[in-house]
């Protein structure tokens, strides 16, 4: 069969795909994307996008049945799960159509199908609609995503557990809903469906939740999930699993304490995630794979392949979207003749929780592992006014800060709006600003934002070069009476200390 030759061919329409095809196309490239079934990649269709809709239906649900506390009487009665299902398959059937109409607009061409490479540069595919084509790109981009892990343990797969895609098609609350794995997906999904008023106990194999988070940050969630009635259980490994999800299962789990049983209605596994990379030819092509199955890129993400490029979670980037779009990014700008680059890009987090956990820079654990120096400062939420106005006041704010120059080197917060807080720390680590121009700026009141003067007028780091002062004189002290926690960690070898951008680590849709 004669291969069809584009410019570019894209296998997978994920996040940085499917930009990076629609800049190409309308450059005037000839340019395809092959995909096997979701458009526009798994986070409009079945992650991202889906699960914080589902989320903020449980928040409807929060609101109702709390609405007492904030003097509104209603009659909550239930949950119709197949009326939160549709809204979420309402939302995606939008987004496709925005997709379709994106492909259309750019000129790239869509191709649903199954593609294997078969040779340098090559791709077969058996079309979703029958009979097959092959295509030859001068350039090939491979962004074929990742799905869920499913742990090799004994009677698991057999008990066909769900997980992040079948839960969101669910049009029935689960009675008890079991969950492996104490991450980001584990924990939305945990909060999100006890609060539609199911049963929830999360199984984490490790010590605590969120293995990438300090001990202090896990420990805050750990304790607002269990106010809400979630049970946790860590350490625990799962050594046997009996039954059916969706009727009856039954765990033996492995503590310190011994072994024990919980059974349940449901299985969501939430256990990490494994690269689609196997079975697509890619050593036909000579893309190299790590230990993990992620494809090898450097830091400009070319593969070992000559005019192959990798993009997003298959190519070991940061597991968000946001991290496949700067992909996209780098991608387009060397292309163009720009150099950019991987390294030392700062790429924050966010947890959908109530509150939020939002995260940007180094951890404390990161820096001590790495012997950075720095100044730790922590508020509690409450001290920010905005919460009197809203009743919702757990979690805190901590940073890090450079004690030679007084640049942030990291920034967390559990707190509502959690997320857009953040963002503000984030862009002042890019600008490489000392944390005081934050400390000296004027502040909507009351926001949540407002909360950053807090955190940072509780600094004692001294900036080198005199900061601007404040317009009124003031440095925005905390109000009196709430704790506020300061500490330095020095390190123990003499490296000149420095402003330290790393990228989060991930785990979630």
């Amino acid at each position: 069969m004669m291969a069809e030759q584009y410019q570019n061919v894209i296998l997978g329409s994920g996040a940085g795909g499917k930009l990076l095809s629609w800049h190409l196309a309308s450059s005037g490239q000839r340019t395809a994307v092959i995909e096997r079934r979701w458009i526009g990649g798994s986070c409009p269709n079945v992650n991202c996008l889906p699960s914080k809709n589902e989320v903020f239906s449980a928040h409807a649900a929060d609101i109702l049945r709390h609405a007492a506390q904030y003097g509104i009487k209603c009659n909550f009665e239930s949950i119709d799960m197949s009326v939160v299902r549709q809204r979420k398959r309402d939302m995606v059937d939008r987004l496709v159509a925005i997709h379709i109409a994106k492909y259309k607009a750019s000129g790239a061409e869509l191709i649903m199908g199954q593609a294997r490479f078969t040779g340098y540069n090559t791709l077969e595919v058996q079309l979703n609609g029958g009979g097959v084509r092959t295509l030859t790109g001068q350039r090939v981009f491979v962004n074929v995503g990742t799905r869920a892990t499913i742990p090799p343990v004994p009677g698991l797969a057999a008990s066909n557990p769900m997980s992040n895609i079948e839960l969101l098609e669910l049009d029935r609350l689960p009675d008890h809903l079991i969950i492996i794995g104490g991450g980001y997906v584990g924990l939305e999904f945990a909060q999100a469906f006890r609060r539609f008023g199911s049963r929830i106990t999360i199984i984490q194999r490790g010590p605590q939740l969120l293995s990438d988070q300090d001990p202090d940050v896990s420990a805050e969630m750990a304790r607002i999930l269990t106010a809400d009635g979630i049970a946790v259980i860590a350490p625990a490994e799962v050594v046997r699993v009996e039954g059916k999800s969706g009727s009856a299962v039954t765990l033996t789990l492995r503590t310190a304490s011994g072994e024990s049983i919980v059974s349940g209605s449901d299985i969501l596994v939430a256990a990490g995630r494994t690269p689609n990379t196997d079975g697509i030819g890619l050593e036909q092509a000579g893309i190299e794979l790590d230990c993990q199955g992620f494809v090898k890129v450097d830091d400009q993400l070319r593969t070992t392949a000559p005019n192959v490029w990798a993009i997003g979670e298959c190519a070991g980037s940061p597991q968000f979207t946001h991290a496949s779009e700067d992909d996209f990014r780098i991608i387009r700008d060397n292309l163009a003749g720009q150099h950019r680059s991987t390294r030392n890009r700062l790429v924050p987090s966010c947890l959908f929780t109530e509150p939020q956990l939002a995260q940007v820079g180094l951890t404390e654990t990161e820096a001590r592992r790495r012997n950075i120096p720095y100044e730790l400062v922590k508020v509690p939420t409450n001290t920010v006014l905005r919460t009197l106005t809203t009743g919702q006041s757990d979690g805190f704010l901590k940073t890090l800060i450079n004690p030679a120059d007084g640049r942030i080197l990291g920034f967390t917060m559990i707190g509502s709006e959690a997320g857009e807080v953040m963002a503000a720390v984030q862009i002042a680590m890019l600008g490489d600003l000392p944390y005081s121009v934050i400390r000296d700026a004027v502040l909507t009141h009351p926001t949540m934002a407002e909360g950053l003067g807090n955190l940072y007028s509780a600094a004692k780091t001294v900036i080198p070069a005199k900061p601007p002062a404040a317009s009124d004189g003031s440095q925005n002290p905390s109000p009196a009476g709430h704790p506020v926690r300061t500490t330095v960690y020095t390190k123990t070898r003499s490296d000149s200390p420095a402003a330290v951008q790393t990228p989060a680590s991930s785990s979630r849709s």
